[in-house]
C-alpha cells in the first residue's frame, strides 16, 4: 500500500504539472487570437475571459490524456534513473504489477475525462456558441471605444468618436467613412464621409435603431477626383442594421450527448464515437507508457521520450482521421473508432510483454546450447 501511494503520488503530481503547462500554452495561443479580434472590434473585450472559461473543458479533455502519458514517462523514468525501480523489482515488482498500480490513477483521470467529454465540454461549447452568436449580432457601435477607429467586419465602414457616454447612446466628435457599393455589390460607387459635432442613438419600439448626427457635414465622391459634393446639415439620421441574435447552434461539439445517442446523422454518430474514445484513450496510453518509461540509468530518462510522443501523436492523428472518415461515410458506423483502439492496444501489449518474452527466449536458447554442448 505504501508503494502504491508513492507511485500514485508521483504520477499525479507530474500529471498536474505537465497538464498545467500544456493548458497555459494552448490557452495563451487562443487568448491572443481572441484578443486580436477584440482589438479589431469583432469581440467585446469584456467577454474574453468568459470565452476562455467556456473553452477550457474542451481543452482539458484532450490535455489530460497527454498529461498522464507524459507524467508516467517522466515520473517512472526518474525512478528508473535513480535505481528506485531496480529496488522495487528486487522485491518482486513486475511490469504487470506496476501497470495494475498505475491503472488506479489512470481510472481517476479517465472518469474526469469522461465527465468533461460527455457533459461539461458540450455545455461549455453551447455557451460559447451562444456568446459568439450574440457578438456577431452586435454593430460596431456596441464595441466602439472612444479615441479609436472602429472598422466594420467587411471593411465597408470606419467609425470614430472622440467621446462616448457610459450608456453608449451619446457620441461626441463623430467621424464615419463608408463605401458606397451598388445593389448587386459588383461596383464601387465611391465613399461617403460624415463628420458631426455630436450624435446619439435612438431605439424604436420595434427594435429599429437610428444614428442621429447633429451639426456636421456629409462628403460624397471618389478618391483622387475633385468632384466631391459637400452638404452641411443640422440633423442627419441613418438607419442602423437591426441586431439578429441567432440561438441556432450548429457546432457538433455543443450537441448534448443524449441527443447524439438518438441521432442517425453520420456527423453526430462520429461525434459520439469520438466522445466515447477519449476515456478509452486514457487506459491505452497508460498501457503504452508503463513499458516505454523503462530506461537504462546510463542512457538517461529522455531516450524513449521522443519515440513515445511520436507514438501518442500517431494514435491521436489516426483517431481524428478515422472520425473524419466516419463523418463522410467512408467507414461503417459499426466499426467506428474501435479498430484504432484495437491496433494500439496490441501495440501496448506488445511493449509490455516484449521484454519478458525476449528474456525467456534467450534463456531457452542458453539452456539449449548448454544441453547440446
Amino acid at each position: 500500500m505504501i508503494v502504491f501511494r508513492y507511485l500514485s503520488r508521483e504520477v499525479l503530481v507530474t500529471l498536474s504539472a505537465v497538464s498545467a503547462v500544456l493548458l497555459v500554452i494552448i490557452m495563451s495561443g487562443r487568448f491572443i487570437k481572441y484578443l486580436a479580434q477584440a482589438a479589431s472590434g469583432a469581440l467585446d473585450p469584456g467577454v474574453l475571459f468568459l470565452i476562455m472559461g467556456f473553452r477550457m473543458p474542451g481543452f482539458l479533455q484532450l490535455i489530460l490524456p497527454l498529461g498522464l502519458f507524459l507524467g508516467i514517462l517522466l515520473a517512472y523514468g526518474r525512478l528508473y534513473l535513480e535505481s528506485e525501480m531496480t529496488v522495487l523489482s528486487a522485491t518482486g515488482m513486475s511490469q504487470q504489477r506496476l501497470l495494475a498500480m498505475t491503472m488506479a490513477p489512470a481510472a481517476l483521470v479517465a472518469l474526469l475525462v469522461a465527465w468533461l467529454s460527455f457533459s461539461l465540454a458540450p455545455q461549455g461549447a453551447t455557451q460559447f456558441s451562444l456568446l459568439i452568436n450574440k457578438q456577431d449580432a452586435m454593430t460596431e457601435f456596441d464595441t466602439l471605444v472612444p479615441g479609436r477607429f472602429q472598422t466594420l467586419r467587411d471593411g465597408s465602414r470606419v467609425t470614430y468618436t472622440q467621446e462616448l457616454s457610459e450608456d453608449r447612446s451619446k457620441l461626441g466628435g463623430v467621424f464615419i467613412s463608408e463605401k458606397r457599393i451598388s445593389a448587386d455589390k459588383s461596383k464601387d460607387r465611391g465613399i461617403t464621409v460624415l463628420v458631426a459635432e455630436k450624435g446619439h442613438q435612438e431605439v424604436k419600439p420595434d427594435g429599429s435603431r437610428f444614428l442621429v448626427l447633429e451639426n456636421g457635414y456629409r462628403y460624397d465622391g471618389n478618391p483622387g477626383e475633385a468632384n466631391y459634393r459637400a452638404i452641411k446639415y443640422d440633423t442627419y439620421g441613418a438607419l442602423l442594421p437591426k441586431p439578429d441574435i441567432s440561438n441556432e447552434i450548429t457546432d457538433r461539439e455543443a450537441i448534448p450527448t443524449l441527443d447524439l445517442f438518438g441521432s442517425d446523422l453520420p456527423r453526430n454518430q462520429a461525434e459520439l464515437h469520438w466522445r466515447i474514445s477519449l476515456p478509452i484513450l486514457v487506459f491505452i496510453v497508460t498501457l503504452m507508457a508503463v513499458p516505454l518509461s523503462r530506461v537504462n540509468p546510463r542512457q538517461g530518462r529522455y531516450l524513449k521520450l521522443l519515440p513515445a510522443i511520436l507514438l501518442y501523436m500517431a494514435y491521436l492523428t489516426i483517431l481524428i482521421a478515422a472520425r473524419g472518415a466516419l463523418e463522410k461515410g467512408k467507414l461503417p458506423m459499426a466499426l467506428g473508432l474501435w479498430w484504432v483502439h484495437a491496433i494500439f492496444l496490441l501495440i501496448g501489449l506488445g511493449l509490455l510483454y516484449w521484454e519478458p518474452l525476449r528474456l525467456k527466449m534467450a534463456s531457452r536458447r542458453a539452456v539449449s546450447e548448454v544441453t547440446h554442448g
